[in-house]
Protein backbone atom coordinates (compact mmCIF):
# COMPACT_ATOMS: atom_id res chain seq x y z
CA UNK A 1 0.00 0.00 0.00
CA UNK A 2 2.66 2.30 0.76
CA UNK A 3 5.36 0.78 -1.23
CA UNK A 4 7.40 1.68 -4.32
CA UNK A 5 5.89 0.56 -8.06
CA UNK A 6 7.66 -2.42 -9.58
CA UNK A 7 8.39 -1.79 -12.59
CA UNK A 8 10.24 -4.82 -15.51
CA UNK A 9 10.94 -2.76 -18.72
CA UNK A 10 10.68 -3.94 -22.06
CA UNK A 11 12.49 -2.09 -24.51
CA UNK A 12 11.83 -3.06 -28.38
CA UNK A 13 12.85 -1.63 -31.56
CA UNK A 14 15.68 -1.56 -34.43
CA UNK A 15 19.34 -0.47 -34.46
CA UNK A 16 21.23 1.25 -37.03
CA UNK A 17 21.36 -1.93 -39.41
CA UNK A 18 17.95 -2.29 -39.26
CA UNK A 19 17.98 -5.17 -36.81
CA UNK A 20 15.92 -6.39 -34.33
CA UNK A 21 16.81 -5.02 -30.60
CA UNK A 22 15.02 -6.63 -27.97
CA UNK A 23 15.79 -6.55 -24.49
CA UNK A 24 13.95 -6.36 -20.83
CA UNK A 25 14.84 -5.66 -17.27
CA UNK A 26 13.98 -7.44 -13.94
CA UNK A 27 12.93 -5.82 -10.84
CA UNK A 28 16.39 -5.09 -10.44
CA UNK A 29 18.03 -3.78 -13.13
CA UNK A 30 19.17 -7.17 -14.69
CA UNK A 31 19.26 -6.69 -18.38
CA UNK A 32 18.50 -9.62 -20.73
CA UNK A 33 18.82 -9.10 -24.37
CA UNK A 34 18.20 -12.46 -26.54
CA UNK A 35 17.79 -12.54 -29.86
CA UNK A 36 14.34 -14.31 -30.21
CA UNK A 37 11.47 -12.93 -27.39
CA UNK A 38 11.37 -11.36 -24.23
CA UNK A 39 7.92 -11.12 -22.03
CA UNK A 40 7.46 -10.26 -18.57
CA UNK A 41 3.86 -9.70 -16.06
CA UNK A 42 1.95 -11.59 -14.06
CA UNK A 43 1.78 -14.46 -16.98
CA UNK A 44 5.38 -14.09 -17.62
CA UNK A 45 5.86 -18.18 -16.89
CA UNK A 46 2.87 -19.08 -19.12
CA UNK A 47 4.07 -16.26 -21.89
CA UNK A 48 7.61 -18.11 -22.44
CA UNK A 49 5.85 -21.75 -23.27
CA UNK A 50 3.74 -19.69 -25.54
CA UNK A 51 6.48 -17.92 -27.19
CA UNK A 52 9.18 -20.61 -27.30
CA UNK A 53 6.20 -23.05 -29.29
CA UNK A 54 5.13 -20.39 -31.75
CA UNK A 55 8.00 -17.97 -32.70
CA UNK A 56 9.99 -18.76 -34.99
CA UNK A 57 12.88 -16.95 -36.52
CA UNK A 58 12.71 -14.52 -39.83
CA UNK A 59 8.87 -14.21 -39.46
CA UNK A 60 7.24 -11.42 -42.36
CA UNK A 61 5.60 -9.12 -40.20
CA UNK A 62 1.72 -10.08 -40.95
CA UNK A 63 3.02 -13.53 -39.65
CA UNK A 64 4.76 -11.83 -36.62
CA UNK A 65 1.55 -10.03 -35.68
CA UNK A 66 0.14 -13.78 -35.82
CA UNK A 67 2.59 -15.38 -34.02
CA UNK A 68 2.79 -12.73 -31.10
CA UNK A 69 -0.98 -11.96 -30.52
CA UNK A 70 -1.80 -16.00 -30.48
CA UNK A 71 1.22 -16.14 -27.69
CA UNK A 72 -0.33 -13.07 -25.86
CA UNK A 73 -3.88 -14.31 -25.99
CA UNK A 74 -3.36 -17.70 -25.30
CA UNK A 75 -0.80 -17.04 -22.43
CA UNK A 76 -3.22 -14.55 -20.47
CA UNK A 77 -5.75 -16.92 -20.64
CA UNK A 78 -3.49 -19.19 -18.31
CA UNK A 79 -3.23 -16.70 -16.00
CA UNK A 80 -5.93 -16.02 -13.51
CA UNK A 81 -5.21 -12.02 -13.17
CA UNK A 82 -4.29 -11.24 -16.45
CA UNK A 83 -6.49 -10.56 -19.74
CA UNK A 84 -8.45 -7.95 -21.12
CA UNK A 85 -6.42 -7.93 -24.47
CA UNK A 86 -3.59 -6.69 -25.53
CA UNK A 87 -2.19 -4.07 -27.92
CA UNK A 88 0.33 -4.92 -30.62
CA UNK A 89 3.40 -3.02 -32.02
CA UNK A 90 4.98 -4.62 -35.26
CA UNK A 91 8.09 -2.19 -35.82
CA UNK A 92 9.58 -2.62 -39.37
CA UNK A 93 11.98 -0.35 -41.11
CA UNK A 94 8.62 1.76 -43.01
CA UNK A 95 7.10 1.85 -39.75
CA UNK A 96 5.35 0.66 -36.65
CA UNK A 97 1.94 -1.45 -37.11
CA UNK A 98 -0.28 -1.04 -33.92
CA UNK A 99 -3.28 -3.38 -33.37
CA UNK A 100 -5.91 -4.03 -30.46
CA UNK A 101 -6.50 -7.32 -29.49
CA UNK A 102 -9.75 -8.40 -27.18
CA UNK A 103 -9.32 -10.71 -24.99
CA UNK A 104 -11.26 -12.72 -22.10
CA UNK A 105 -13.37 -9.77 -20.00
CA UNK A 106 -14.07 -11.82 -17.12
Amino acid sequence: RFGGYFVFPTIAGLDANNEPYICNMDGIGCITTPKDFVVSGTAENQLYGMCEALWEPDLEPEDLFETISQALLNGVDRDAISGWGGIVHVITPDGVITRTLKGRMD
